[in-house]
């Protein structure tokens, strides 16, 4: 063997699928309490973003802000009984009845919030049906579910307190849309 390289183990990983139906009854319609702080890039047919952003989720409410590359808020968008509204850079102020139609309007790609609160915590929408798939170790390496495949492609190694171990790293993608988010920091409510 030649010095300096590396013999790599080839490693098989076992994944089951499984196959959700959605829930009914006293399901919690909305996922845990959390708070991320991360980076995004998204690549639409004719939108893109590539920026930082941090993302307060409550089961009454949701705060996204969204920051360039470079730190300055491009919007600012804040989920709540009474709809969603989204503040742009210009502090022009847009309402919708679903964040999906808000962002599709007016950032130009849709924002799956309702499944994505869910998806993050690397668990499916309780409330549609889903296929999952789960490595060796009962991880979820892929959802697919609403038209939308979520590929998680990294997890932290340490437990976050209060929880399992969470995503790092996960894409979603549909056939207009790609999304990677990248985590850097979770907080999850006790």
């Amino acid at each position: 063997m030649f010095a300096g390289c590396a013999v790599f183990e080839s490693r098989e990983v076992v994944v089951t699928t499984i196959v959700t139906q959605p829930s009914e009854g006293t399901v919690k319609e909305t996922a845990t309490d959390f708070g991320l702080i991360g980076r995004v890039l998204v690549k639409a047919d004719k939108h893109g973003f590539s920026g930082g952003v941090h993302w307060q989720h409550t089961d009454i409410s949701d705060e996204l802000l969204l920051f360039s590359p470079l730190g300055q808020t491009v919007a600012q968008i804040d989920r709540g009984p009474e709809g969603v509204y989204l503040i742009t850079s210009e502090q022009k102020t847009y309402y919708a009845n679903s964040v999906e139609d808000l962002t599709e309007d007016v950032l130009g790609w849709r924002l799956p919030l309702s499944g994505l609160q869910f998806w993050v915590l690397g668990t499916h929408f309780p409330f549609t049906m889903s296929e999952k798939d789960l490595d060796s170790n009962g991880r979820t390496v892929a959802i697919r579910q609403d038209g939308w495949k979520i590929t998680y492609l990294d997890y932290f190694s340490q437990p976050v307190p209060a929880y399992n171990i969470l995503p790092r790293v996960l894409e979603l993608s549909r056939v207009d849309l790609k999304l990677r988010l990248v985590i850097d920091n979770w907080k999850i409510k006790d």
